[in-house]
Protein backbone atom coordinates (compact mmCIF):
# COMPACT_ATOMS: atom_id res chain seq x y z
CA UNK A 1 0.00 0.00 0.00
CA UNK A 2 1.30 3.44 -0.88
CA UNK A 3 2.36 5.54 2.10
CA UNK A 4 -0.13 8.24 3.12
CA UNK A 5 1.80 9.82 6.00
CA UNK A 6 0.75 13.35 6.92
CA UNK A 7 3.44 15.85 5.82
CA UNK A 8 3.83 17.08 9.41
CA UNK A 9 4.32 13.52 10.66
CA UNK A 10 6.90 12.91 7.96
CA UNK A 11 8.78 16.10 8.85
CA UNK A 12 8.90 15.01 12.48
CA UNK A 13 10.17 11.59 11.45
CA UNK A 14 12.89 13.06 9.23
CA UNK A 15 14.04 15.38 12.01
CA UNK A 16 14.64 12.35 14.21
CA UNK A 17 16.97 10.67 11.69
CA UNK A 18 20.74 10.95 12.07
CA UNK A 19 21.16 11.18 8.30
CA UNK A 20 18.84 14.21 8.18
CA UNK A 21 20.37 16.16 11.09
CA UNK A 22 21.28 19.83 10.53
CA UNK A 23 24.83 20.89 11.35
CA UNK A 24 24.86 24.57 12.33
CA UNK A 25 28.68 24.71 12.24
CA UNK A 26 28.44 24.28 8.46
CA UNK A 27 25.80 26.94 7.91
CA UNK A 28 28.31 29.25 6.17
CA UNK A 29 29.91 26.56 4.01
CA UNK A 30 28.85 28.39 0.86
CA UNK A 31 31.09 31.31 1.86
CA UNK A 32 34.23 29.20 2.14
CA UNK A 33 36.98 28.91 -0.51
CA UNK A 34 36.61 25.86 -2.74
CA UNK A 35 39.71 24.17 -1.29
CA UNK A 36 38.33 24.48 2.25
CA UNK A 37 35.03 22.89 1.20
CA UNK A 38 36.95 20.09 -0.52
CA UNK A 39 38.96 19.54 2.69
CA UNK A 40 35.74 19.38 4.70
CA UNK A 41 34.23 16.83 2.33
CA UNK A 42 37.39 14.76 2.32
CA UNK A 43 37.45 14.75 6.11
CA UNK A 44 33.84 13.61 6.20
CA UNK A 45 34.52 10.82 3.71
CA UNK A 46 37.48 9.61 5.78
CA UNK A 47 35.06 8.64 8.57
CA UNK A 48 32.99 6.29 6.41
CA UNK A 49 35.37 3.32 6.40
CA UNK A 50 35.41 3.32 10.19
CA UNK A 51 31.62 3.29 10.32
CA UNK A 52 31.58 0.30 7.97
CA UNK A 53 34.31 -1.35 10.04
CA UNK A 54 32.10 -1.21 13.10
CA UNK A 55 29.59 -3.46 11.33
CA UNK A 56 31.97 -6.06 9.86
CA UNK A 57 30.68 -8.99 12.00
CA UNK A 58 27.12 -8.39 10.76
CA UNK A 59 28.33 -7.93 7.18
CA UNK A 60 30.37 -11.15 7.29
CA UNK A 61 27.46 -13.16 8.72
CA UNK A 62 25.19 -11.88 5.97
CA UNK A 63 27.74 -12.71 3.26
CA UNK A 64 28.17 -16.29 4.49
CA UNK A 65 24.39 -16.73 4.39
CA UNK A 66 24.24 -15.31 0.84
CA UNK A 67 27.08 -17.52 -0.39
CA UNK A 68 25.44 -20.70 0.95
CA UNK A 69 22.30 -19.92 -0.99
CA UNK A 70 24.04 -18.83 -4.18
CA UNK A 71 26.05 -22.07 -4.10
CA UNK A 72 22.68 -23.85 -4.38
CA UNK A 73 21.73 -21.75 -7.40
CA UNK A 74 20.10 -18.83 -5.64
CA UNK A 75 20.16 -15.24 -6.79
CA UNK A 76 21.25 -11.99 -5.14
CA UNK A 77 18.69 -9.20 -5.56
CA UNK A 78 19.21 -5.58 -4.54
CA UNK A 79 16.17 -3.35 -4.04
CA UNK A 80 16.17 0.36 -3.30
CA UNK A 81 14.92 3.78 -4.35
CA UNK A 82 16.88 6.74 -5.68
CA UNK A 83 20.61 6.66 -4.91
CA UNK A 84 20.28 3.38 -3.01
CA UNK A 85 18.58 1.71 -5.96
CA UNK A 86 21.17 3.06 -8.40
CA UNK A 87 24.01 1.72 -6.25
CA UNK A 88 22.40 -1.72 -6.25
CA UNK A 89 22.03 -1.66 -10.02
CA UNK A 90 25.67 -0.55 -10.38
CA UNK A 91 26.91 -3.43 -8.23
CA UNK A 92 24.73 -5.96 -10.03
CA UNK A 93 25.74 -4.75 -13.50
CA UNK A 94 29.44 -5.16 -12.71
CA UNK A 95 29.21 -8.82 -11.67
CA UNK A 96 28.91 -10.38 -15.18
CA UNK A 97 32.10 -8.79 -16.58
CA UNK A 98 34.05 -9.20 -13.35
CA UNK A 99 32.98 -12.72 -12.32
CA UNK A 100 31.40 -14.11 -15.51
CA UNK A 101 28.07 -14.52 -13.74
CA UNK A 102 24.85 -14.84 -15.67
CA UNK A 103 23.05 -11.45 -15.56
CA UNK A 104 20.11 -13.14 -13.87
CA UNK A 105 22.20 -14.20 -10.85
CA UNK A 106 22.77 -10.71 -9.39
CA UNK A 107 19.88 -8.32 -10.04
CA UNK A 108 19.29 -4.67 -9.16
CA UNK A 109 15.76 -3.34 -8.71
CA UNK A 110 14.97 0.36 -8.39
CA UNK A 111 11.65 1.91 -7.39
CA UNK A 112 10.03 3.18 -10.57
CA UNK A 113 11.86 0.80 -12.91
CA UNK A 114 14.75 1.41 -15.33
CA UNK A 115 13.71 5.02 -16.04
CA UNK A 116 14.40 5.84 -12.39
CA UNK A 117 18.11 5.17 -12.92
CA UNK A 118 18.49 8.53 -14.68
CA UNK A 119 15.35 10.44 -13.67
CA UNK A 120 13.25 10.81 -10.54
CA UNK A 121 10.02 8.79 -10.61
CA UNK A 122 7.67 10.59 -8.26
CA UNK A 123 6.12 8.53 -5.50
CA UNK A 124 7.78 5.26 -6.49
CA UNK A 125 9.82 5.00 -3.29
CA UNK A 126 6.66 5.26 -1.20
CA UNK A 127 5.09 2.12 -2.68
CA UNK A 128 5.38 -1.29 -1.05
CA UNK A 129 3.14 -2.60 -3.83
CA UNK A 130 5.74 -1.75 -6.49
CA UNK A 131 8.34 -3.72 -4.56
CA UNK A 132 6.06 -6.74 -4.36
CA UNK A 133 5.29 -6.58 -8.08
CA UNK A 134 8.99 -6.22 -9.00
CA UNK A 135 9.90 -9.24 -6.87
CA UNK A 136 6.97 -11.34 -8.05
CA UNK A 137 8.31 -10.90 -11.59
CA UNK A 138 11.44 -12.74 -10.41
CA UNK A 139 9.52 -15.66 -8.84
CA UNK A 140 11.58 -15.72 -5.64
CA UNK A 141 12.70 -18.99 -4.06
CA UNK A 142 14.10 -19.81 -0.59
CA UNK A 143 17.60 -19.90 -2.12
CA UNK A 144 17.38 -16.26 -3.21
CA UNK A 145 18.56 -13.26 -1.18
CA UNK A 146 16.94 -9.82 -1.25
CA UNK A 147 18.95 -6.85 0.03
CA UNK A 148 16.82 -3.82 0.85
CA UNK A 149 18.91 -0.63 0.66
CA UNK A 150 17.84 2.67 2.21
CA UNK A 151 19.92 5.39 3.86
CA UNK A 152 17.05 6.44 6.09
CA UNK A 153 16.03 2.84 6.75
CA UNK A 154 12.40 3.84 6.37
CA UNK A 155 11.84 3.82 2.59
CA UNK A 156 8.60 1.86 1.94
CA UNK A 157 9.91 0.32 -1.31
CA UNK A 158 12.96 -1.19 0.42
CA UNK A 159 11.01 -2.32 3.48
CA UNK A 160 8.26 -3.75 1.28
CA UNK A 161 10.86 -5.70 -0.71
CA UNK A 162 12.32 -7.24 2.44
CA UNK A 163 8.92 -8.07 3.94
CA UNK A 164 7.71 -9.67 0.72
CA UNK A 165 10.93 -11.67 0.34
CA UNK A 166 10.63 -12.99 3.90
CA UNK A 167 7.09 -14.06 3.14
CA UNK A 168 8.54 -16.06 0.24
CA UNK A 169 11.12 -17.57 2.64
CA UNK A 170 14.02 -15.89 0.83
CA UNK A 171 16.99 -14.62 2.85
CA UNK A 172 16.75 -10.90 3.59
CA UNK A 173 19.30 -8.20 4.39
CA UNK A 174 18.44 -4.64 5.40
CA UNK A 175 21.18 -2.07 4.73
CA UNK A 176 20.55 1.32 6.34
CA UNK A 177 22.50 4.30 7.70
CA UNK A 178 20.38 5.10 10.75
CA UNK A 179 20.22 3.20 14.05
CA UNK A 180 17.01 1.42 15.03
CA UNK A 181 15.71 1.44 11.45
CA UNK A 182 12.50 -0.34 10.40
CA UNK A 183 14.39 -1.80 7.42
CA UNK A 184 17.03 -3.53 9.54
CA UNK A 185 14.35 -4.74 11.93
CA UNK A 186 12.36 -6.27 9.08
CA UNK A 187 15.32 -8.28 7.72
CA UNK A 188 17.02 -11.52 8.74
CA UNK A 189 20.31 -9.62 8.73
CA UNK A 190 20.18 -5.93 9.66
CA UNK A 191 23.25 -3.86 8.79
CA UNK A 192 23.16 -0.27 10.04
CA UNK A 193 26.22 1.75 9.05
CA UNK A 194 25.77 4.98 11.00
CA UNK A 195 27.81 7.64 9.23
CA UNK A 196 26.22 10.64 10.96
CA UNK A 197 24.79 13.86 9.53
CA UNK A 198 25.72 14.78 5.98
CA UNK A 199 27.77 17.81 4.89
CA UNK A 200 24.68 19.01 3.01
CA UNK A 201 21.68 18.41 5.24
CA UNK A 202 19.86 15.26 4.16
CA UNK A 203 22.00 14.66 1.04
CA UNK A 204 22.40 10.93 1.57
CA UNK A 205 24.15 10.41 -1.75
CA UNK A 206 27.25 11.60 0.12
CA UNK A 207 28.54 9.65 3.17
CA UNK A 208 25.54 7.34 3.27
CA UNK A 209 25.91 6.53 -0.42
CA UNK A 210 29.63 5.91 0.00
CA UNK A 211 28.96 3.58 2.94
CA UNK A 212 26.34 1.65 0.97
CA UNK A 213 28.74 1.28 -1.98
CA UNK A 214 31.45 -0.10 0.32
CA UNK A 215 29.08 -2.65 1.84
CA UNK A 216 27.69 -3.73 -1.53
CA UNK A 217 31.27 -4.13 -2.79
CA UNK A 218 31.88 -6.50 0.13
CA UNK A 219 28.66 -8.47 -0.33
CA UNK A 220 29.21 -9.19 -4.03
CA UNK A 221 33.00 -9.54 -4.02
CA UNK A 222 33.36 -11.74 -0.95
CA UNK A 223 30.39 -13.87 -1.99
CA UNK A 224 32.11 -14.48 -5.34
CA UNK A 225 35.36 -15.34 -3.54
CA UNK A 226 33.42 -17.86 -1.43
CA UNK A 227 31.91 -19.30 -4.64
CA UNK A 228 35.36 -19.91 -6.16
CA UNK A 229 35.13 -17.10 -8.69
CA UNK A 230 38.68 -16.05 -7.85
CA UNK A 231 42.06 -17.76 -7.50
CA UNK A 232 43.81 -15.96 -4.69
CA UNK A 233 43.19 -12.31 -5.52
CA UNK A 234 43.01 -12.92 -9.27
CA UNK A 235 39.76 -12.50 -11.24
CA UNK A 236 40.00 -15.84 -12.98
CA UNK A 237 36.35 -15.74 -14.08
CA UNK A 238 36.74 -12.39 -15.85
CA UNK A 239 34.89 -12.26 -19.17
CA UNK A 240 37.19 -11.11 -21.98
CA UNK A 241 34.66 -9.03 -23.89
CA UNK A 242 37.01 -6.28 -25.12
CA UNK A 243 40.68 -5.61 -25.83
CA UNK A 244 41.41 -4.40 -22.31
CA UNK A 245 39.88 -7.49 -20.74
CA UNK A 246 41.66 -9.77 -23.21
CA UNK A 247 44.94 -8.17 -22.15
CA UNK A 248 43.91 -8.57 -18.50
CA UNK A 249 43.09 -12.26 -19.11
CA UNK A 250 46.61 -12.81 -20.47
CA UNK A 251 48.10 -11.02 -17.46
CA UNK A 252 46.03 -13.04 -14.98
CA UNK A 253 47.20 -16.31 -16.52
CA UNK A 254 50.78 -15.02 -16.38
CA UNK A 255 50.47 -14.05 -12.71
CA UNK A 256 48.90 -17.39 -11.80
CA UNK A 257 51.34 -19.57 -13.73
CA UNK A 258 54.53 -17.64 -14.47
CA UNK A 259 54.39 -19.11 -18.00
CA UNK A 260 55.89 -17.50 -21.09
CA UNK A 261 53.74 -15.44 -23.45
CA UNK A 262 53.60 -18.12 -26.17
CA UNK A 263 52.46 -20.82 -23.74
CA UNK A 264 49.80 -18.47 -22.35
CA UNK A 265 48.47 -17.59 -25.81
CA UNK A 266 48.36 -21.27 -26.77
CA UNK A 267 46.51 -22.12 -23.56
CA UNK A 268 43.96 -19.33 -24.02
CA UNK A 269 43.42 -20.39 -27.64
CA UNK A 270 42.94 -24.02 -26.61
CA UNK A 271 40.35 -23.04 -23.99
CA UNK A 272 38.42 -20.41 -26.01
CA UNK A 273 39.78 -17.63 -23.83
CA UNK A 274 38.58 -19.11 -20.53
CA UNK A 275 41.10 -17.93 -17.95
CA UNK A 276 40.47 -20.66 -15.37
CA UNK A 277 40.76 -23.38 -17.98
CA UNK A 278 43.93 -21.88 -19.40
CA UNK A 279 45.55 -21.75 -15.97
CA UNK A 280 44.57 -25.36 -15.34
CA UNK A 281 46.01 -26.59 -18.64
CA UNK A 282 49.35 -24.97 -17.78
CA UNK A 283 49.60 -25.83 -14.07
CA UNK A 284 48.15 -29.35 -14.36
CA UNK A 285 49.62 -30.17 -17.77
CA UNK A 286 46.24 -31.22 -19.20
CA UNK A 287 44.48 -30.42 -22.45
CA UNK A 288 41.53 -28.07 -22.89
CA UNK A 289 38.73 -30.66 -22.68
CA UNK A 290 40.27 -32.25 -19.59
CA UNK A 291 40.55 -28.85 -17.93
CA UNK A 292 36.88 -28.18 -18.69
CA UNK A 293 35.87 -31.54 -17.24
CA UNK A 294 37.92 -31.08 -14.07
CA UNK A 295 36.43 -27.64 -13.51
CA UNK A 296 32.89 -28.90 -14.12
CA UNK A 297 33.44 -31.68 -11.58
CA UNK A 298 34.79 -29.11 -9.09
CA UNK A 299 31.86 -26.66 -9.43
CA UNK A 300 34.15 -24.22 -11.20
CA UNK A 301 36.58 -23.96 -8.27
CA UNK A 302 40.10 -23.76 -9.66
CA UNK A 303 41.88 -24.82 -6.47
CA UNK A 304 39.70 -27.93 -6.21
CA UNK A 305 40.27 -28.75 -9.88
CA UNK A 306 44.02 -28.44 -9.44
CA UNK A 307 43.90 -30.77 -6.45
CA UNK A 308 41.82 -33.27 -8.43
CA UNK A 309 44.25 -33.17 -11.36
CA UNK A 310 47.12 -34.43 -9.22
Amino acid sequence: MTSTSHPRDLRTELESLTTEAFRPELADIDRLPTLDIARLMNGEDATVAGAVGARLPQIAAAIDAVARRMARGGRLVYAGAGTAGRLGILDASECPPTFNTDPSRVVGLIAGGPDAVVTSVEGAEDSRELARADLDALALTPDDTVVGISASGRTPYAIGAVEHARARRSLTIGLACNPGSPLAAAADHGIEVVVGPELLTGSTRLKSGTAQKLVLNMISTITMIRLGKTYGNLMVDVRASNDKLRARSHRIVALATGAADKEIEDALTATDGEVKNAILTILAGVDGPTAARLLAESDGRLRAALAASG
